[in-house]
């Protein structure tokens, strides 16, 4: 299994950042690329595409950001074009 490890994943960078604010919405860009392992140049890049999609709202707090999920978007592949994107978090947020 290891020797796969790194040649392909399940979940795409931008379904990660996704699924990290989903789950702290206080984080700062430098936390998100460390809980996804990219580097902040990518989180801040993936961010603005959530946020031009319409999945993502970015808020102003003092000198922090605060991250509003809007989740009745729908995926984006064609196969999964009738699901909404609440229903990836909360089969991959669920305890």
């Amino acid at each position: 299994m290891d020797r796969q490890a790194g040649r392909w994943g399940f979940l795409t960078n931008h379904a990660r950042v996704l699924l990290a604010i989903a789950r702290n919405p206080d984080l700062r860009l430098r936390d998100l690329a460390a809980a996804c392992d990219i580097t902040e140049r990518t989180v801040q890049s993936i961010v603005t595409d959530l946020e031009e999609a319409g999945y993502v709202s970015r808020e102003r707090d003092g000198r922090r950001t605060r991250y509003s999920l809007h989740l009745d978007g729908s995926l984006r592949h064609p196969a999964e074009a009738h699901l909404p994107v609440r229903e990836l978090l909360e089969l991959l947020t669920k305890h």
